[in-house]
């Protein structure tokens, strides 16, 4: 086991702006995620994405981690942007992920509180399926690769009808998924087998949003209902016409949550 190396994406930079974290998806790279709501976030953040490993922009990872480790990958990619002065010093920092994202999210809120001024767990749950679900996905993807998971994720993170209206953000997103690499894609599945936060989102003191779509079959609704009971500083909001993937499938309105609630934060 070992923290990750994350390799971060300057989306929309401006150093008077606060500092938005945007983490991704299993399966997707953080740019044809996050791009669609980009033109909504800009206004009032410096938007700077994440790749899981092997997707995207980071590097295959060469051994498992967890979602502590991972979390902690976070983290060390934020502080070597401070380093370099692409976040200003005392600047408020904010951070907001989709599924393993945003299980990372609530990992960030358990492990390293007050590290950012607010966090947001958008279409993901404090535990996400089942342990033995996730082994057997990984020792599938290990074997036979990523291009075995397009079909079922096309189904799994889209609304339907969305593949029709919005072909080149669904193809993007779906491609992103068949170049990740295989073994990273089975790592991350590993790290969900072993993330469970519902016992100690009571000792979370950061603000949380929890984000869901009403017609995601992965993290239903109820899954963000129990983010904002638990967490003493949790609220959620569902958005009618998303699936698993809301910022690419309803920019605006997520941008909007993300926005109404960071800067009152």
């Amino acid at each position: 086991m070992a923290v990750p190396q994350l390799t971060p994406s300057l989306l929309h930079t401006s150093k008077e702006l606060p500092t938005l974290i945007a983490g991704p998806s299993l399966g997707t790279a953080a740019l044809p995620l996050w791009a669609p709501a980009l033109p909504y976030l800009k206004e009032h953040f410096q938007v700077i994405a994440w790749d899981l490993p092997g997707h995207g922009e980071s590097k295959p990872s060469t051994e498992e981690f967890t979602l502590a480790e991972l979390a902690t990958g976070v983290t060390e990619v934020v502080q070597a942007l401070r380093a370099d002065g692409v976040i200003a010093e005392g600047s408020k920092l904010y951070y907001a992920g989709v599924s393993v994202g945003g299980a990372t999210a609530l990992q960030l809120a358990v492990d390293h509180p007050g590290f950012f001024n607010g966090l947001s767990s958008i279409c993901s749950a404090a535990k996400i399926g089942t342990p033995e679900a996730w082994t057997d996905r990984a020792e599938l993807v290990a074997k036979a690769g990523t291009p075995t998971m397009v079909a079922g994720s096309a189904e799994r993170w889209f609304a339907p009808g969305f593949i029709e209206k919005q072909p080149v953000i669904s193809t993007e997103l779906l491609h992103s998924l068949q170049d990740a690499d295989r073994f990273a894609y089975a790592h991350v599945c590993g790290a969900l087998a072993g993330f469970d936060v519902r016992e100690q989102l009571a000792s979370t003191s950061d603000p949380i949003i929890a984000i869901n779509g009403a017609q995601d079959q992965v993290c239903p609704p109820a899954d963000a209902e129990f983010v904002a009971e638990h967490a003493p500083h949790g609220t959620m909001a569902i958005i009618d016409s998303a699936a698993h993937l809301a910022p690419a499938e309803a920019p605006e309105e997520t941008a909007a949550l993300l926005s109404g609630f960071f800067l009152s934060n």
